[in-house]
């Protein structure tokens, strides 16, 4: 019986106690993308180059009159890969800093145009090997800490410096 009645106590207490503690940065409020608008096509010499790791012989560059910094907490930017036969693969991409993961708005064409890709949804930046660049830019640059840079001149002194000041290698 007194068991009963301490269940029904606690029962009782844990019904009365308030929701748990938000901050000012959770919400209840579903996240919601932006309508993104693809920038001009990279020009050289707008880009500016990052070390992506040893993992492969590419050069990796960004151009910076590309970044822009979205309400929706996404950064966007050109992405220029340049292979070691000179080879180049051009993008426009998102990073959401918040989650780690990346989306793919555009593909560059030879006629310096944008074309839409097959599949254009985001993606875990740590589940595919390949996104080397993403996943530095992400975690050294633009997103230390999973906290997304205040503007796009942070972006690009982050870039100058190899990796953001609030990066402790």
């Amino acid at each position: 019986m007194k068991r009963t009645l301490a269940l029904i106590c606690v029962l009782f207490l844990m019904a009365c106690a308030k929701p748990a503690f938000k901050d000012e940065f959770e919400s209840d409020k579903p996240w919601v993308e932006q309508l993104t608008q693809l920038p001009a096509y990279p020009d050289v010499k707008n880009l500016m180059a990052f070390d992506a790791g040893s993992a492969t012989s590419n050069q990796y560059f960004v151009d910076t009159t590309s970044i822009k910094i979205g309400e929706d907490g996404v950064i966007r930017f050109s992405l220029v890969i340049k292979s070691s036969e000179g080879a180049l693969n051009i993008s426009y991409e998102g990073i959401r800093c918040a989650t780690k993961e990346r989306k793919l708005y555009a593909l560059g064409r030879n006629d310096k145009t944008w074309s839409q890709p097959r599949a254009s949804e985001w993606q875990k930046l740590d589940f595919v090997r390949q996104f080397y660049a993403q996943r530095e830019l992400s975690k050294n640059i633009f997103c230390p800490h999973q906290q997304i840079v205040s503007s796009p001149e942070e972006a690009i002194q982050a870039l100058k410096a190899g990796m953001h000041p609030r990066i402790f290698r």
